[in-house]
């Protein structure tokens, strides 16, 4: 039996969301010594927006919209990978993730009580 509400389906999104961007910071600091590499990252809040926009339509997920990052200062080689500051974003969607880690647990032990309220 699977047990899916609005509000686990929306965290489900926020930790897709989190995931994605872990992934994009990885490829960043994979390429920091390939010249000419552009870093590449998503806009979290306007791709969270549109997410719970989809849930609340019933919508399936679409695909993460990367974009380039500007306004980084690029090495002689054209890279502009700041170790830093993909240590930051990796750091952020670490939190992001468990922060829904722990908010679907909440809703799941919601769900589960209520369940369970009425054998009482």
């Amino acid at each position: 039996m699977q047990v899916e509400t609005l509000l686990s389906d929306q965290i489900a999104r926020y930790m897709d969301l989190a995931v994605s961007e872990a992934k994009l910071t990885a490829v960043n600091m994979a390429n920091v010594d390939t010249p000419g590499y552009r870093a590449v990252g998503v806009d979290f809040e306007a791709e969270m927006r549109a997410a719970m926009s989809e849930v609340e339509q019933g919508r399936s997920a679409r695909p993460v919209r990367v974009k380039a990052v500007d306004g980084l200062i690029a090495r002689p080689d054209g890279n502009n990978v700041s170790m830093d500051r993909e240590g930051l974003n990796l750091a952020a969607a670490q939190l992001r993730f468990k922060t829904g880690v722990l908010l679907l647990r909440q809703e799941y032990q919601r769900v589960l009580d209520a369940i369970h309220a009425d054998g009482k």
